[in-house]
């Protein structure tokens, strides 16, 4: 998102144009040229996908609730996973188009925070009406802001944040995703239970009142969004800045340019995810009948992958900046996470072990495998490859929910986690051959970060001759 070289490298607030009229010094919370008034508007952006990413979750904090209070099998309650992703199966092409072209920045914000509030209403109305159709229907909403979401809070750090502050921004965003997650999933349980109390019995009603309340995020962060509106509209004029671009451009006749190597990187998002994400879904109850945990218990090690991914991602990040070597990177977080399914699937050792190496395993390759993208395609092709990338990742998690959920009905947990490990294996036969893939055409995805800026260093020396 972030061009190399010029004026993009250069800091926001080095950006003031010379014939911007001077205005009189203002406190340093209110100077968008300040460190204090950036930290503010940092913080705003972290809390803005903070609702997004706490209702997310909900229906895996409260499987047992759910499924008990509205009456529905497993397939039916992964249904709701399902219905989050499939708008996104084709807006994660569009969400960039419509911030750049249509809404704005600062509109589009509001609009995909709105959609996030009122999907999360909708989803507890059905509870409270007892209406399972309805929840779906607050799910479809809700996916449809939820992924655009996160492309304007990535467009709101490059506007705010350029140059060497950008990655640690990113990084920062996600670690306050991941709490959010990991918050939902250690407190719903407990909201249930409390409202629980307050009613004198389980049901429908009692599930409404709790997502209604898990809402309360929601409106969080779409206040988040409206204070970040008004401040980045006024820095806009101090500043003499344009409003925040997505960069992406989108053409769909750029599929059939795509290389052997970013299909297998597609194929290698999709088989590893499929694994991670509807398993967690389903975690809470599998800890309580194969281990025996207390619901709390279940919860806490049901959101240890979102807890260690909050700190590890930065640093993994860092990591795989300073070393390079991307391909082996992915390599060991796949391996690691297939140890980690069989150790599920096959074993009474303690839980903890196999999600604490799930966590660290699904930190690692979300910062080895998404950059690769960059490697391998031209940077004029790098919002069709990235929207195509999150797009059949989106169909790969309705279509695996679904399907874990049945499996889950009809075979028991025993089946699912064979499942996920063939998902998994597949995502390693396709790091197998993208190695190979790699090296035979000699290209750079496996370069050491030193021996890949000295040859970036010599094209940028060529180019100037």
């Amino acid at each position: 998102m972030v061009s190399p070289g010029g004026e993009e490298e250069r800091p926001l607030l080095d950006s003031a144009q010379n014939d911007c009229p001077q205005r009189k010094a203002l406190p340093a919370l209110c100077d968008p040229r300040r460190l204090a008034h950036r930290l503010l508007v940092l913080a705003l952006m972290c809390f803005l996908g903070f609702g997004s990413y706490f209702c997310y979750d909900n229906p895996a904090a409260l499987q047992t609730q759910v499924q008990r209070d509205m009456k529905v099998n497993t397939a039916t309650f992964m249904a709701l996973y399902a219905w989050y992703s499939w708008p996104n199966v084709v807006l994660c092409f569009f969400g960039g188009f419509l911030i750049d072209r249509v809404f704005g920045i600062r509109l589009g914000t509001i609009i995909f925070s709105s959609f996030v509030c009122v999907g999360q209403v909708i989803f507890a109305m059905g509870a409270l009406l007892n209406a399972f159709w309805v929840m779906e229907a607050g799910r479809f909403v809700f996916g449809i802001g939820g992924e655009s979401l996160a492309v304007a809070q990535n467009t709101y750090a490059v506007s705010w944040f350029k140059g060497k502050e950008l990655n640690l921004v990113f990084g920062l965003q996600l670690s306050m995703a991941r709490i959010g997650s990991t918050v939902n999933m250690n407190i719903m349980g407990w909201i249930y239970s409390r409202i629980q109390d307050l009613l004198g019995s389980t049901g429908h009603s009692t599930l409404g009142f709790t997502l209604m309340i898990g809402g309360v995020t929601c409106i969080f962060s779409l206040t988040c969004a409206l204070i970040l509106a008004y401040l980045d509209k006024r820095a806009e004029k101090i500043l003499c800045k344009e409003q925040g671009k997505t960069g992406e451009v989108i053409k769909l006749t750029d599929v059939k340019d795509f290389s052997l190597s970013l299909w297998l990187i597609f194929i290698i998002c999709v088989c590893y995810y499929a694994a991670v994400f509807p398993f967690i879904g389903l975690g809470k109850v599998f800890f309580i009948e194969k281990f025996k945990f207390s619901s709390q218990e279940a919860s806490a090690i049901n959101s240890i992958v979102y807890i260690i991914s909050a700190p590890m991602s930065p640093v993994f990040g860092f990591l795989v900046d300073k070393l390079g070597r991307n391909i082996i990177w992915v390599m060991f977080a796949v391996v690691a996470t297939l140890a980690s399914h069989i150790m599920l699937a096959f074993t009474f050792w303690n839980p903890w072990i196999a999600m604490c190496i799930l966590g660290v395993a699904y930190s690692l390759l979300a910062c080895a495998l998404w950059p690769m993208v960059a490697f391998v395609v031209p940077e004029h092709q790098l919002g069709t490859a990235y929207g195509f990338m999150q797009s059949i990742q989106n169909l790969g998690l309705a279509i695996i929910a679904i399907a874990a959920g049945t499996i889950l009905d009809s075979r028991g947990y025993l089946f699912l986690e064979v499942f996920f490990s063939a998902c998994i294996c597949l995502s390693l036969i396709a790091v197998v051959m993208l190695y190979f893939v790699n090296h035979l055409t000699g290209g750079d995805l496996n370069w050491s970060a030193k021996k890949r800026e000295k040859l970036q260093k010599l094209a940028a020396a060529e180019k100037e001759i």
